[in-house]
C-alpha cells in the first residue's frame, strides 16, 4: 500500500500543532491540529492561499459569534441565525474555503457558553497555530521532474510509432498497426494537464514553466496528427510523390525529440512543394483525389512543424541525451 505525501504531511503536522497548542496551554488545542489536517493542500500557491482564506475567515467566525453569541444568547436557535449571515458572507468576501475551519471555531465559541477576551485571543492562537503549522508543513512538495520526464519519453515514442505508421501506410497500405499509441497519447496528455498545473502552483515565482509549454506544444501536434490519419486512409491510388511523402514521414518518425530544429524539416518540405508542383496534372478522378489528399497532409505537416519552431527549448525539459540531428 502506497502512503501518499499529503498523508505523510497530516500525520507530521496534526500532533505537532496539538503538542505547540498543549505547551503554549491554550484550551481547546486539539482544535489546532484539526485546523492543521484542513489545510494540507496539493499545492504551494493552493497552500498559500488556503491559509488567508481559512485564516481571514476564522477572525470573521470569531468576530460574529462574540457578537451573535454574547447578544442573542448562546442557543441553537442563534446559531443557526448567525451560520446564515456568516456563510453567504465569506462567499462575498471570496474566502469560502474557510468555511470549514472557521465553523471549528465557531463551535469552540459556542460550547463556552461565555466569550471574553481572553478566551477570543485563545482562539486566535489556535487559529495561528494550526494553520501555521499547515503552511509550514505544505512548504516541501516533492518534485514531478520525474513523472514528468516519463511522460514526455513516453509521449515521443508513441509520436514516432504514429509518424512511421502514417509512412507505412502511405507507402504500401500497410494495416497491420492497432493504433493503441493514438488512445495512449490522448491519456497521456490528460494526465499531463493536473500535473504540470500542480508543478506550475508549486513554483509561485517562476513566471514561464517550460514543461507546459511543452505539453502544449504536442498537445496542438497530437491534434494535427490526428487530422492527418484521415486524409492518409484515403489515398485510394499510389502517385508518384507518395513515396517521396512516405520518407519524409520516416524522417520525421526519427527525429522526435525535445530539441528544436524543425526548420530544417521545413526546408525540405518546401522542396517537396516544389517537387509536387512540377508533376504532371493528374489524368483521372482518383488521382486528383489522391494528390489533393497528399496536398493537405504537406499543409497539415506544415502547421505541425511550425509549431514545434516556436516552440522555445529549455534544459529544463532536455533531461536526457539527443542522439538524433534533427527535431520534430
Amino acid at each position: 500500500m502506497k502512503i501518499g505525501y499529503r498523508t505523510i504531511k497530516t500525520a507530521i503536522g496534526t500532533p505537532v500543532a496539538i503538542a505547540i497548542a498543549q505547551f503554549l496551554g491554550l484550551t481547546n488545542f486539539v482544535s489546532a491540529g484539526i485546523l492543521t489536517m484542513l489545510c494540507i493542500q496539493p499545492s504551494r500557491k493552493r497552500s498559500v492561499l488556503s491559509a488567508w482564506d481559512r485564516f481571514a475567515a476564522c477572525v470573521l467566525a470569531s468576530i460574529l459569534s462574540f457578537g451573535f453569541f454574547e447578544i442573542l444568547g448562546y442557543n441553537t436557535i442563534v446559531l443557526g441565525i448567525m451560520l446564515a449571515f456568516f456563510i453567504p458572507l465569506t462567499v462575498l468576501l471570496k474566502i469560502t474555503q474557510g468555511i470549514t475551519t472557521s465553523s471549528v471555531i465557531i463551535i469552540n465559541l459556542y460550547s463556552a457558553g461565555h466569550i471574553d477576551y481572553v478566551f477570543l485571543f485563545n482562539q486566535f492562537m489556535l487559529i495561528l497555530v494550526g494553520i501555521g503549522i499547515g503552511l509550514i508543513v505544505n512548504l516541501y512538495m516533492p518534485s514531478m521532474d520525474k513523472q514528468l520526464r516519463e511522460k514526455q519519453k513516453k509521449l515521443e515514442t508513441n509520436f514516432r510509432i504514429i509518424l512511421y505508421e502514417i509512412a507505412a501506410y502511405i507507402r504500401d497500405k500497410n494495416q497491420t498497426w492497432d493504433g493503441k499509441e493514438i488512445t495512449e497519447t490522448e491519456h497521456i496528455l490528460e494526465e499531463t494537464i493536473e500535473l504540470v498545473e500542480r508543478d506550475r502552483e508549486n513554483h509561485m515565482l517562476r513566471s514561464e514553466h517550460t514543461y507546459y509549454d511543452y505539453f502544449n506544444m504536442r498537445t496542438k501536434q497530437f491534434d494535427i496528427l490526428k487530422r492527418m490519419l484521415p486524409l492518409v486512409t484515403k489515398l485510394p491510388f499510389k502517385d508518384p510523390m507518395s513515396e517521396e511523402i512516405a520518407n519524409f514521414f520516416e524522417r520525421l518518425s526519427e527525429a522526435v525529440h525535445p530539441g528544436n530544429t524543425a526548420i530544417l524539416f521545413l526546408k525540405e518540405l518546401n522542396d517537396l512543394y516544389t517537387v509536387f508542383h512540377d508533376e504532371d496534372m493528374p489524368t483521372s478522378k482518383e488521382e486528383f483525389e489522391t494528390r489533393a489528399n497528399l496536398y493537405r497532409l504537406l499543409r497539415e505537416m506544415e502547421d505541425y512543424l511550425i509549431i514545434k519552431k516556436k516552440f522555445k527549448k529549455s534544459d529544463v525539459v532536455i533531461k536526457y541525451k539527443i542522439k538524433k540531428t534533427g527535431s520534430t
